[in-house]
């Protein structure tokens, strides 16, 4: 299953680093990140609950980038 959700994000340096904090995370098939848009599409991997996997993709995206949001 496939969402989009909005984002929050300074600049494109800081969108890549989002779309890699989001495609290490567990539960995650692929994620692409645009800056254009400000949008995140997040695959997620069959079975896997999106509310929960989103709380952990945004936790790994605090890490990398402590001011983005993501919109849930």
């Amino acid at each position: 299953m496939k969402k989009t959700y909005k984002i929050d994000v300074d600049c494109a340096n800081c969108a890549n680093k989002m779309e890699e904090a989001a495609k290490k995370t567990a539960g995650v098939h692929d994620a692409t990140v645009s800056f254009m848009t400000l949008k995140m599409v997040v695959e997620f991997e069959e079975g896997a609950d999106p509310k929960a996997v989103m709380q952990d993709v945004l936790k790994n995206c605090k890490k990398v980038e402590d001011d983005c949001e993501i919109f849930l």
